[in-house]
């Protein structure tokens, strides 16, 4: 689809129908509004709708159907693929929409999708309350949500979508929907990990757990194979309150890491026990025990505090891939090592997350998230410099990767930067993919809502 049908005076309709915001190449922020999180991308849509409220986004959605345009959604914009803006269409950015209601008494939140996860941690972490969400503030809830939702509190309170009690949705029709398991239950299950195939969601309730004080931060040791099997196996081993991101690294140039260290390779670990805070200290203690820590930021705080701030000209750019696997063994450790020795990018990485917990305990169709018995999520990732650069460190991260599969052919579609279908198949298999489908058929059977991990109607 392309919008040479769509005129400025056509533009000028629908700015002027909106209660929110329109900004087109003219604009004086047009170029801040286009850029993404992600960098290596340089998209140049016509228009970018920043709406509302959801009868605003169902104006866009008619319009962009109506002029045959591409239409794209930006929750936070980190989509690692580019779905969260088109050249030539129109995209739907949320950002403007940040309004949070806390119901202390029912343990819930109706939250609109603008918001991130720092920003919404923070408004219900003043309640003592929180939700999962990922390991970054700046990620918007909207995307998140939709993919599924792994992080800090995965392993106690399950992933996000097991947090939704309820959503309001727009629909490729310009329909605005709520829906939970008591209506529209097949989008209700749908929306819970198939991404943003099925409509916009504008705004979503969120189940609230007590989650005032933590003990978190960040541990670095020095990184060896013995200390990262030690790692993934007492990050295993402890009881759910504690979540582990095990990112195997060089160590970066940052003020707190002392300078003899920089460009070495570390165990980075990011540490989050939801519990009493004085019996974090035992559990995070095997952890510290496995090397002499290089640095060790660990401390009582409060949730949202787990969040730091981030600096918003921070545009990286990077390829990588996702997996799961059962384990971390010994021979997985040294490919690991040997692999991050012998490339020269400025920044790869190996990120390792534990998982069980309550994610597993949710049965595996309950939502469109159909790996909830696995043990440990893989990401590997390099940075880049300029295309050719790309090509390299591409090919360098699916040989990485290839060398860690353990066979499952299973990932998790929020790191999912490949739009092949055999990638999607991966994150939905099975009778996922064929119930996805059929919902798909239903609500958008013209596929307006296809910059996604795109899932074809049945």
């Amino acid at each position: 689809m392309n919008v040479t049908s769509t005129t400025p005076s056509q533009l000028s309709t629908l700015r002027t129908s909106l209660r929110g915001r329109l900004i087109t190449p003219e604009d004086a922020d047009y170029d801040q509004a286009r850029t993404l999180f992600m960098g290596g991308f340089d998209r140049r849509p016509a228009a970018i709708v920043c709406p509302a409220d959801s009868a605003d986004v169902a104006r866009a959605i008619l319009f962009a159907r109506e002029g045959e345009c591409s239409l794209a959604i930006r929750s936070g914009g980190h989509s690692g693929a580019g779905h969260s803006s088109v050249d030539g269409g129109i995209v739907i950015d949320l950002h403007d929409m940040k309004a949070v209601v806390v119901d202390v008494g029912a343990g819930a939140a109706w939250a609109e999708t603008g918001m991130t996860a720092a920003e919404y941690s923070t408004a219900v972490g003043a309640f003592g309350l929180a939700t999962g969400f990922g390991d970054t503030g700046s990620v918007g809830i909207g995307g998140i949500t939709l993919a599924g939702g792994i992080g800090y509190l995965t392993r106690k309170y399950g992933m996000t979508i097991d947090s939704v009690l309820g959503a309001e949705i727009v629909t490729a029709g310009g329909e605005v929907l709520q829906v939970n398991d008591e209506s529209h239950p097949e989008l209700f299950w749908a929306i819970r990990g198939g991404g943003g195939n099925f409509g916009v969601v504008t705004r979503f309730r969120y189940r609230l757990h007590p989650v005032r004080q933590i003990l978190g931060g960040l541990l670095m040791l020095p990184a060896t194979a013995d200390v990262i099997v030690r790692l993934m196996e007492d990050a295993d081993a402890a009881p759910e309150a504690l979540t582990a991101i095990v990112n195997v690294m060089p160590a970066p140039p940052l003020p707190f890491v002392p300078a003899e260290h920089h460009g070495a390779l570390v165990a980075m670990i990011l540490l989050c026990y939801a519990g009493d805070p004085d019996d974090g200290v035992r559990v995070i203690a095997p952890l510290k025990a496995a090397a002499t820590p290089i640095v060790d930021m660990i401390r009582p705080m409060a949730y949202p505090e787990i969040f730091p701030p981030e600096d918003t000209s921070y545009h990286p750019t990077a390829v990588g891939r996702t997996m799961f696997v059962d384990r971390i063994d010994r021979a997985s450790a040294e490919t690991i090592m040997e692999f991050l020795s012998r490339s020269d990018a400025t920044m790869r990485v190996a990120q390792l997350r534990p998982l069980g917990g309550a994610m597993g305990r949710v049965p595996s169709d309950a939502t469109a998230f159909a790996h909830r018995q696995e043990r440990v999520l893989v990401n590997v990732a390099a940075f880049y410099d300029g295309p050719d650069d790309r090509t390299r460190r591409d090919a360098w991260t699916a040989e990485f990767a290839g060398a860690l599969d353990q066979g499952r052919k299973s990932m998790y579609v929020a790191f999912v930067n490949d739009d092949r279908e055999p990638h999607v198949l991966a994150a939905y298999p099975g009778p996922t993919w064929t119930r996805l489908a059929a919902v798909k058929a239903r609500y958008d059977p013209s596929n307006v809502f296809h910059l996604n991990h795109n899932i074809r109607r049945a």
